[in-house]
């Protein structure tokens, strides 16, 4: 029967690793089911080693590297269907948008799979059941990310180490090592179970599996222990700032008039509670105004005058018109009670299709535009600013900015707090909102600085330079979160990717040692 199943090209080929692909969700927020991972990755090294020596005999209708081809996109389209859906919920709100959702099930996860497919196909022919083949295997998928997090606009979105947001005690290493390193140290450690499969002594077998367990209680142990240190610098930090983070939970809406956009405001001070006696930084979510541009809604100065004063400021969202380049910015600003800009950052990494249209001019002409409100793609902003307020030194993020190490490595070094709004709202009642707030964890460690984040329909939440959840909101909560936040300057965050490269080629010299030896054995 499983012989009979083995050399089933359609169940091997497509069936099984679209299944095993699909389950690697569910090790994501909010599942959380890491476990999950130490039975998908052997397995999908199993079958690898299956159809190298299938294609020889059973599958040899078909060319070689076409089989690892197909077996890799199988498994990258269940990966990033199951995972990725939730973009499509984006095309529900424009009814001109609705026959895309279809195409953006597909395609999206399609293209997605081609870094798998490359990976199984180019890698595919050298592997074994041997450690050796671990290595090469888990460097592969580790490069295969790290490429995917650069190319073109970049999407790091759902790398393998994302598993571990919820263990505080494990990830510390982050501000250490770097995202991509600790990725491909989470692929190794998921592949290792794999040794059941190979021929060799169970001693062996037992010592590598036990190694799983090693790696785990030392970055436990580091993270412990870094933990209880940063619990007592804390303690003796003397600078703080008092803010609160503001989640409305407004509909996502097109086309409100301008006493639908006051109606807004109304709540934002409702849900703020403003203390006239305290000084308070409030934030507020992106796209709160939505489609209307600053200069459109100075109107509103009014009721900034009568709920707000000198100890206020307000951070929020909002289109900014430029009559030069004739565009306009998504914006993050910090005002003042009388509604006067402080402080502003233009957004720089940009959602394809969402916030830019790609070969604008050409699809333009096919009657495609930009899935947010407005036709013409937002401008992309020319550099990485912080936001200076007294003591306050705040590295801006809009958005899925978040997803992105550059941000945190090309930061000031006088950097001490971050702050990311976000509008969720586009992602429905999804995994999505949760997922984007699990990169806000690693951003927090890697930089080693407070994170504090106001979304719409997301989960808002104020979160330490260790990635603890100081307080949070659910996406289905209007409410605001109050905390003094300690102001941390510090030298200690990951500043460049090179200790990922250097693993990297460690890991190829380790495989071509063995692979060596077993030649001239």
């Amino acid at each position: 029967m499983l012989e009979k199943y083995f050399n089933n090209r359609i169940a091997i080929l497509y069936i099984t690793p679209f299944i095993i692909g699909s389950l690697a969700v569910f090790s994501f927020q909010p599942f959380n089911f890491t476990v999950i991972n130490f039975f998908i990755l052997p397995t999908f090294l199993f079958f690898l080693v299956l159809i190298k020596k299938k294609s020889k005999s059973i599958y040899r209708k078909k060319p070689f590297k076409k089989n690892l081809f197909i077996y890799g996109t199988s498994f990258g389209f269940g990966f990033y269907l199951s995972g990725l859906y939730w973009i499509s919920n984006s095309l529900t709100f424009d009814e001109n948008f609705k026959f895309l959702i279809p195409f953006s099930l597909i395609l999206i996860p399609l293209f997605l799979s081609l870094f798998f497919s490359l990976v199984t196909m180019l890698a595919g022919p050298f592997l074994n059941f041997n450690i050796s083949s671990i290595f090469f295997l888990s460097g592969s998928l580790a490069f295969s990310d790290y490429l995917r997090s650069k190319i073109l606009t970049g999407f790091p979105w759902n790398l393998w180490s994302y598993s571990f947001s919820w263990a505080t005690e494990i990830i510390q290493v982050l501000n250490k090592i770097g995202l991509f390193s600790f990725n491909l140290i989470a692929i190794t450690m998921f592949m290792l179970p794999a040794a059941l499969f190979f021929k060799i002594e169970k001693r062996k077998k037992f010592l590598i599996i036990c190694s799983i367990f090693v790696t785990f209680l030392s970055l436990y142990l580091y993270g412990n222990y870094a933990l209880n240190k940063n619990e007592r610098l804390l303690n003796n930090v003397e600078d703080k700032f008092n803010v609160k983070v503001v989640s409305p939970n407004f509909d996502l809406e097109f086309n409100l008039n301008f006493q639908q956009i006051e109606k807004r405001l109304e709540k934002l001070i409702r849900y703020s509670e403003p203390d006239k006696n305290l000084k308070t930084l409030f934030i507020w979510p992106e796209g709160v105004f939505s489609g209307y541009t600053y200069n459109e809604i100075t109107l509103l100065k009014k009721s900034f005058l009568k709920h707000f004063n000198n100890n206020h400021l307000i951070l929020f969202g909002v289109n900014r018109a430029d009559e030069k380049k004739n565009g306009i910015y998504n914006s993050l600003v910090i005002v003042n009670h009388k509604f006067e800009i402080i402080q502003e950052y233009n957004k720089q990494k940009l959602v394809p299709f969402g916030e830019f249209l790609p070969f604008e001019k050409i699809l333009n002409k096919l009657g495609f535009k930009k899935v947010t409100e407005g036709h013409g793609s937002f401008l992309k902003g020319e550099k990485q600013n912080n936001l200076v307020i007294g003591s306050v030194n705040i590295l801006p993020l809009i958005c899925y900015e978040i997803i992105f190490t550059k941000f945190i490595q090309n930061s000031s070094s006088e950097t001490n707090v971050m702050i990311n709004i976000s509008e969720d709202g586009w992602f429905g009642n999804s995994i999505g909102p949760y997922q984007h707030f699990s990169k806000g964890i690693f951003r927090a460690i890697e930089q080693n600085t407070f994170l504090l984040r106001s979304t719409n329909k997301g989960i808002s939440a104020i979160v330490n330079n260790k990635g603890q959840i100081v307080k949070k909101l659910d996406p289905s909560e209007s409410a605001n979160i109050q905390s003094e936040i300690p102001l941390i300057k510090t030298d200690s965050k990951n500043k460049n990717d090179l200790i990922f490269l250097i693993l990297l080629f460690t890991y190829i010299s380790i495989f071509k040692f063995y692979e060596k030896n077993n030649v001239k054995k």
